[in-house]
This record gives structure tokens, sequence and C-alpha cells, in this order.
């Protein structure tokens, strides 16, 4: 893999406003801006893979990381061999979901999901979403009448490699329907 690497957050933005990456590996704690804050701003614009490094394993951690748009949260102490792994999955799902997707939009009641722009409206409204929420809104969408298991979800749109809680799809789901019900 060629790689670069920023001093800080802010020298990330500016290096992935210029350069075209396939994966960014973003620590928590970095000088001027935290990790959180670079993926939020990377988010705004962007669906490069984000893979979170972080001495920061609380629960509570893992879920806002993921929520802010992290597609995977690696605790340290780590090995190089398992962030290879997570590296390999991660940017295998990203390339599968983007060579998947259709050329359509597909509509429901005020709702409409531009598959290949991978950007929802509700009445016309832009919604601000998570690649995460995105994912599993179209999973959902895609598997429209079927009755999905946190198992099968987990497995389907995280991955068979997730670690963690399975509780995480419950949250995820909480943070869909906000944001659907905002509008």
């Amino acid at each position: 893999f060629l790689h670069d690497s920023a001093y800080d957050g802010r020298q990330a933005l500016d290096m992935i406003k210029k350069e075209h990456y396939d994966l960014m590996l973003l620590d928590q704690m970095m000088p001027g801006m935290t990790g959180m804050e670079v993926c939020q701003a990377v988010r705004k614009d962007s669906q490069l893979p984000i893979i979170m490094l972080t001495a920061r394993g609380e629960e509570i951690d893992r879920i806002l990381g993921l929520e802010m748009g992290a597609d995977d949260y690696v605790t340290k102490p780590f090995s190089p061999k398992e962030v290879m792994a997570r590296i390999a999955a991660v940017t295998k799902r990203h390339k599968a979901g983007a060579a998947g997707q259709k050329r359509e939009i597909e509509k429901f009641e005020g709702l409409e999901i531009d598959m290949k722009g991978r950007n929802v409206y509700v009445d016309g409204q832009k919604l601000e979403l998570t690649p995460k929420e995105y994912e599993l809104l179209f999973y959902l969408v895609k598997n429209k009448g079927i009755a999905l298991s946190r198992e099968k979800l987990l497995s389907d749109v995280w991955g068979f490699d997730f670690y963690g809680d399975d509780r995480t799809v419950d949250t995820h789901i909480k943070m869909l329907r906000s944001n659907l019900k905002e509008y």
C-alpha cells in the first residue's frame, strides 16, 4: 500500500482535498482536531473508508466513532496483521458497495434514495447520514418485506469481521429513525 501521513487533523483534511486516497487510518487523539472531528469533516463531503485506531476503547467511544462515520474502530494495542486484515475487509466492502450500486432512485412516500449517489431525501430535503446509516438503509430497502435479525444485519452490513456488541444495530436503527423523523 502507498501511504501518506499527517501531523494533525487539519493537515489530513487538506491532504484528502488534494489527493485521492483509498482509505484513512485515523487516530482519535491528535493535535489540533480530534479524530472524531476529522471523521465528521470528511463525512460532509466524502464516503472515504475510515478506520479509527485509538487507545480509547470504552464502548461509548467505539459507538461514537462508528456513529460519526468510521467504518471500523480498532483499539490499541493491536497487531499489524489485524489492522491489515481490517483494511482489506473495509476496502473490499467499500469497493463491492460502489460496484454493486444501481443507477436508480428508490421512492417511497416522501422518501427518495439515490442508490448511485448515496443520497437520501425526505420530501425533497437531503438527509445527512453517516456511511453506516446509509449502508443500513440501503440494505433494508433491498430486503424490504423480509424480517432480518441483528446477527444478519451485523453480518451483511458490518461484515463478518465486526467485533463489537450486537446492540450497535439498535443504535444505528435509532439514529436512522431519528434522522427520518426530522423531516
